[in-house]
C-alpha cells in the first residue's frame, strides 16, 4: 500500500466514450474511499449558459478553452499537499456552473478523469502516471449517443451533429495527439480487468504504490 504521507495521483484521459471514466471509477472503487478520490474534468466547464444556442448549436464543448484548467491545477496541487478542497458543480442541462460546490477530502491517491487532461501543460506535469485508453470511433460515438440522451437530456439529432461539428475535430487536434504524454495506453475494448491490472502493473513498478 502507499506508504505514510506518500501521494499518488493518476490521470486516465482518452475521447469522450473510450471507457476511460468506467477506468478511472474502478481505480478508485478497487482502492476504496478512504485510500481514493475522484476528480472529474467535467466539473470544470465553464459556465456556457449565456451563449448557448441550441443543441448541437455553435458552443464548443470540447475544446480546451471550454475548461476552467486553471482552477483544477489548484485543486489538484491542493489535493496533493493533502488539503481537503471544494469542486465545482455543472449542469450539464443548463451548461450553467452552480454557485454550490462540492466538498472533497484529500487521499493518498487522487484519480483525475478527463479527454484533454494530458493535453493541457499546466495539468499534465501533475500526473505521477498517465494514461490513454484508446478506443474506435465508431465505439466512442455509440457510447456518447446512448450516454447523453440518457443521462444529459440530449436529443440523438442533437448529438450526431455536435459529435461531426466539434467533439471528431477537436479529439483529432487535441485529444489524439495528448496521447504521446501518456505512460501507458489500453484499450477501452478490452476486458476492464485486463485494463486494471496493466495500469497496477505500471503504477507498481515505478515502486509508487502496491496492487491491491
Amino acid at each position: 500500500m502507499l506508504g505514510a504521507g506518500e501521494r499518488v495521483m493518476i490521470g486516465v484521459a482518452g475521447g469522450s466514450g473510450s471507457g476511460k471514466t468506467t477506468l478511472a471509477h474502478e481505480l478508485v472503487r478497487a482502492f476504496g474511499d478512504e485510500l481514493s478520490c475522484l476528480v472529474m474534468q467535467d466539473s470544470f466547464y465553464v459556465d456556457q449558459s449565456a451563449r448557448f444556442d441550441g443543441d448541437g448549436g455553435s458552443v464548443n464543448f470540447d475544446q480546451p478553452s471550454s475548461l476552467d484548467f486553471e482552477l483544477l491545477e489548484r485543486l489538484l496541487r491542493s489535493l496533493r499537499l493533502g488539503i481537503s478542497v471544494e469542486v465545482p458543480q455543472y449542469d450539464f442541462s443548463t451548461h450553467r456552473r452552480l454557485a454550490s460546490t462540492s466538498p472533497l477530502a484529500a487521499r493518498s491517491l487522487v484519480v483525475v478523469d478527463g479527454t484533454l487532461i494530458l493535453d493541457s501543460p499546466i495539468v499534465r506535469p501533475l500526473f505521477d502516471i498517465a494514461v490513454f485508453v484508446e478506443c474506435d470511433e465508431s465505439v466512442r460515438f455509440s457510447r456518447r449517443l446512448e450516454r447523453d440522451v440518457r443521462e444529459r437530456g440530449r436529443t440523438p439529432d442533437g448529438v450526431l451533429k455536435q459529435f461531426h461539428r466539434q467533439v471528431k475535430p477537436m479529439h483529432d487536434e487535441f485529444v489524439e495527439p495528448s496521447k504521446r504524454h501518456a505512460h501507458l495506453c489500453v484499450a477501452g475494448t478490452e476486458a476492464l480487468a485486463t485494463s486494471m491490472q496493466r495500469v497496477l502493473e505500471r503504477v507498481t513498478v515505478r515502486g509508487q504504490l502496491a496492487a491491491v
